[in-house]
């Protein structure tokens, strides 16, 4: 079954929906978008010291990614700077020292359109244990963590006070959000994966009335978006992480009919 390239891409799809949406959800709630953007331009030093030490891209952009995650954490606390700034700083940073080290790498053919935008056409059944092997292990965690990472999000003060270690729960969230752009990068690529977790979420945030419908209609909304996605990549010859990331944007537009009917029925 996994010998046709449009089924293994199928199944990488779903098993990164399956993913982005609880994480994806934590992330709205959070306002960590241009943490997830951080993350994402950190990979590209991930996948150059993949090439460089020949190592497994996953691996490698996991490491990179959970150690700039870190450094994060800790320049939080060391600095007076505000988190957008550090986010900045970080982001450009990392993304500046990848393209330098690519150019250090002329020997190297890189796949350049493939890293930013991904190509979820070409993973391998390798590349499928990874996603759902990691995927499994990235959920049982977030499930660990759930309790103090919601209970921080709705009200920091009252869930330290209740001795749920939010800063822990924090600290794991970013190394989960390290996980899912490693598993994610041959999907949709560098400058996409953060559209893969925040607006699936956005669109559930529109249409749900509790937390858990939210996550479960932000699941939904990524595995429609995979599959509209890929078949219309598949119709129209366009390149299949755009076209996925696409197709959630219209899954948003849909949700704020949704928005206007609740609004007329409440007037």
């Amino acid at each position: 079954m996994f010998d046709d390239f449009f089924i293994r891409a199928l199944f990488a799809g779903i098993g990164i929906a399956f993913v982005t949406g609880p994480l994806g959800c934590f992330v709205v709630w959070r306002r960590l978008s241009y943490f997830g953007d951080t993350l994402a331009h950190s990979a590209l030093l991930g996948v150059t010291m993949a090439y460089t030490l020949d190592l497994n891209i996953a691996i490698s952009v996991f490491l990179i990614s959970s150690v700039i995650a870190l450094i994060l954490i800790q320049l939080q606390k060391k600095t007076n700077l505000p988190g957008d700034a550090l986010l900045g700083l970080l982001a450009h940073s990392s993304l500046a020292v990848g393209l330098v080290v690519i150019g250090f790498l002329a020997f190297i053919r890189f796949d350049i359109m493939g890293l930013l935008f991904g190509d979820i056409l070409a993973v391998t059944t390798d590349d499928l244990i990874i996603i759902w092997t990691g995927g499994a292990v990235i959920l049982l965690v977030l499930k660990f963590i759930w309790k103090p990472l919601f209970a921080s999000t709705v009200n920091y003060e009252l869930a330290e006070a209740e001795g749920l270690n939010p800063d822990r729960a924090k600290a794991i969230f970013t190394i989960l959000m390290a996980a899912v752009i490693a598993i994610s990068i041959k999907m949709v690529g560098l400058l996409l994966i953060t559209g893969m977790l925040i607006i699936p979420a956005a669109m559930a945030r529109n249409i749900s009335d509790s937390p858990q419908k939210m996550v479960i209609f932000s699941i939904v909304g990524g595995l429609l978006s995979v599959v509209l996605g890929l078949y219309s990549s598949l119709e129209f010859n366009t390149s299949s992480g755009p076209s996925i990331i696409a197709a959630s944007l219209v899954l948003f537009i849909l949700s704020l009919f949704k928005i206007k009917q609740s609004i007329k029925l409440k007037n």
